[in-house]
């Protein structure tokens, strides 16, 4: 890797196009406008009984493109995908809202919040407690936070406006520095990302190295590169409890189906 490859990461790429449309919307719509509309939001719903439930329990995504992989699906209707996945058993659905290059939007969310009544997770690269707002505002019931792009006190900041608002915070590691600052956090729920968000690289042993870091009461999800059951059946081994996938789902001409197979491994 080289030294400017080092310096700016494709996360740092990311995190900077997030706030430029952050500030842009923020400009629209100011915060406290966007509070006032949480009054008509639905009460959060919890995902923590099924993630604790027994066997697997599957996150499934929406999502359209990815930086890695570039376009995964053509997905007219997020609704009806979501619906899909409710059918097949989902424990909660994670939809996908950065624009640039993800091809997301809190469009897809509100579609997804009207068509389900299943949990529903805002991913997103969070720097702000604007976004917070925003996924409680669209219909959100959980939020990611990306342990990797909030330095310093910002993690914890972030994680306590998050349980203000009533959302359920995915905290997000990729090593152990970052898997010990989550647990430190109290983080509930934890997910493993196997790919590395500053080179995209995905390292399948990530897993299996970070679970036995964190305690065994909290709820750890297994995230990137899961293709089917066989790799749900090793992660389960391995300890998580639940699994976020997107491509293989959105890939997969029966969704349905696809997280309906993935569901209840281990119970």
């Amino acid at each position: 890797m080289s030294a400017q490859s080092a310096h700016t990461s494709v996360l740092d790429d990311i995190v900077a196009g997030v706030r430029e449309d952050l500030a842009a919307r923020e400009a629209a719509v100011p915060l406290v406008e966007l509070r006032a509309a949480l009054a008509d939001a639905p009460p959060p719903r919890d995902p923590m009984p099924h993630f604790r439930s027994p066997g697997s329990s599957v996150i499934a995504e929406v999502k359209r493109r990815s930086p890695s992989k570039g376009d995964l699906a053509d997905i007219p209707d997020p609704a009806a995908l979501a619906a899909e996945y409710t059918a097949g058993g989902a424990a909660a659905i994670s939809v996908l809202t950065e624009q640039r290059r993800f091809n997301g939007s809190l469009a897809d969310l509100r579609a997804v919040r009207a068509a389900v009544d299943t949990p529903i997770l805002r991913k997103d690269f969070i720097v702000a407690e604007y976004q917070l707002v925003e996924a409680r505002a669209a219909g959100a019931d959980l939020a990611l936070l990306i342990v990797a792009s909030l330095p310093g006190d910002r993690l914890q900041r972030l994680y306590d406006a998050a349980r203000d608002l009533g959302l359920t915070v995915l905290v997000e590691v990729h090593d152990e520095a970052e898997t010990e600052r989550a647990v430190e956090l109290g983080a509930e729920l934890v997910g493993v990302n196997a790919r590395n968000l500053k080179t995209l690289a995905v390292d399948p042993g990530t897993f299996a190295r970070l679970a036995p870091l964190v305690p065994e009461d909290r709820v750890l999800v297994a995230e990137s590169g899961i293709g089917g059951r066989p790799d749900v059946e090793r992660f389960v081994r391995e300890g998580a409890r639940a699994v976020l996938v997107g491509e293989a789902l959105v890939k997969d001409g029966a969704p349905r189906a696809a997280v309906a197979s993935m569901t209840g491994v281990g119970a």
